[in-house]
């Protein structure tokens, strides 16, 4: 609940620098070159402009800042999966937008602010904050990722494991699995489900699927 609410915390506070450049920028082009006495679908083009530089600066804010820790090595794979989930939270603010001004006909600088900024950009925020939390930013990713770029990788489906008292045990492509014990014992199961063991005596005693046992010097 703490980690929680402190990202929530920071999550406002990029959120509300973001706000301002997208604010400032929408409104510096809705009076200016995107004025819809100029072009007709200035309002919106103007939007669009305004959110993606907000969406640039949040997400150094969240990468960075707000889930700093949870943030993974694959900085392509999650730009690209954070530019996803803030363009839906931009779709949102801009379909907010387009049924005030072009369906319900408030087209005024005041409504087309409520609209966007108000109504749009809050079910846009908790829109990007939940996906953000839950897939961009989650916490398992973040660990799958460091360990995918400091694990080791084995070849050719081949692993190999020793334990303290000496035992190995090779997996092989085919599935069988040998092990080797101190004592000189040899274990083998093959894909069959088999097991077969060789005592440092010279015995060899075989287990197959069925369950029948088989000795032999």
């Amino acid at each position: 609940m703490r980690t929680l609410i402190r990202q929530l915390v920071r999550f406002g506070l990029v959120g509300a620098v973001g706000l301002v450049i997208d604010v400032a920028v929408f409104n510096l082009l809705r009076v200016t070159v995107l004025s819809p006495d100029e072009v007709v679908e200035g309002p919106v083009i103007a939007k669009i402009v305004s959110t993606s530089l907000a969406i640039a600066a949040n997400w150094l804010g969240n990468r960075y800042w707000t889930f700093h820790r949870q943030r993974r090595p694959q900085l392509v794979r999650e730009g690209v999966e954070f530019v996803a989930v803030s363009l839906g939270g931009m779709l949102i603010g801009l379909g907010c937008l387009w049924v005030s001004h072009y369906v319900l006909g408030y087209t005024s600088l005041l409504a087309d602010n409520i609209s966007s900024n108000v109504v749009g950009l809050a079910l846009g925020t908790a829109f990007r904050f939940w996906l953000y939390r839950v897939w961009v930013f989650a916490p398992r990713r973040g660990v799958e990722g460091a360990a995918g770029m400091g694990g080791s990788v084995a070849a050719a489906g081949s692993v190999a494991g020793a334990s303290a008292g000496g035992t190995g045990a090779p997996v092989d492509a085919a599935g069988s699995v040998s092990a080797a014990g101190a004592g000189g014992t040899v274990a083998t199961v093959d894909a069959a489900g088999s097991v077969s063991a060789a005592g440092a005596g010279g015995t060899v005693a075989t287990v197959d699927a069925a369950g029948t046992v088989a000795a032999a010097e």
